[in-house]
């Protein structure tokens, strides 16, 4: 909590509507305060590093890095600050993967403002909150130890991150770039993810990571990849030839 007795929030979610909306009615409330907001998973591990907020409300499916992910970095970088999930999906395994990731709260978006500010109040006070749809059978979950394990916990951070890439239509050269791997190792990667999955083309693992909630967006993120001052990694045009010399300039 800031010296002004409010609570410093972070919000992380790739719509701007969704942002903007939600800004204007948590900063209505006399205990918070909005410092900061992300675009993607990426921008918010950046954002919690530099301003190191008390909470932040994270999205699930946003590109380049998607909510799960991101919050196992923040809770490595920033151990004090807490995650809130708010997202659309319901589902057991996405709330029990938040959960194993580190956050402390788990609201779905069809949930009243009300549902979200007892979240945020709830794990600022070193609590927990969980969408009451869904914490009765999170409860049976965690008490039964029989359940197999999914094919996320198969996977590597590294190779879910390559997963999420390759759903948002990367080829292995942007992948390179963006991760900064050498392409033999995304190769690997890829090809480790389909052994893992049993998955063996692009478009199943597509498939398998917008039905975990790990991408909503399939070919459509290299060209809105630009935040946070990262260079984004899709192809660029040559620059335009000049005069009867022709030739690019330099």
């Amino acid at each position: 909590m800031s010296g002004t007795g409010k609570i410093r929030v972070l919000l992380a979610d790739d719509h701007t509507l969704i942002r903007q909306g939600l800004r204007a009615l948590l900063e209505k409330e006399a205990d918070i305060k909005v410092i900061g907001e992300a675009r993607n998973g990426r921008e918010a591990v950046h954002l919690v590093l530099a301003l190191k907020p008390d909470v932040v409300i994270m999205d699930i499916s946003m590109p380049r890095l998607n909510g799960f992910e991101a919050t196992q970095r923040i809770k490595r970088v920033s151990p004090g600050t807490r995650v809130v999930a708010l997202s659309v999906h319901g589902e057991e395994h996405h709330v029990r993967a938040l959960l194993q990731a580190g956050a402390r709260g788990y609201v779905v978006k069809e949930a009243p403002f009300s549902e979200l500010l007892a979240a945020v109040r709830a794990v600022f006070a070193g609590g927990c909150y969980l969408h009451p749809a869904v914490s009765g059978w999170v409860v049976d979950g965690y008490l039964d130890g029989s359940k197999p394990p999914d094919g996320d916990d198969l996977l590597t951070p590294r190779e879910r991150e390559v997963l999420q890439l390759v759903s948002e239509g990367y080829t292995n050269r942007l992948i390179a770039a963006e991760l900064r791997l050498s392409i033999k190792t995304v190769e690997a990667h890829r090809a480790r993810i389909m052994t893992k999955l049993k998955i063996h083309n692009a478009a199943g693992l597509t498939r398998y990571a917008m039905s975990r909630g790990m991408s909503d967006d399939p070919a459509g993120s290299p060209s809105r990849a630009k935040t946070f001052g990262d260079v984004p990694p899709g192809p660029r045009k040559p620059p335009a030839s000049r005069g009867s010399r022709g030739g690019p300039q330099p």
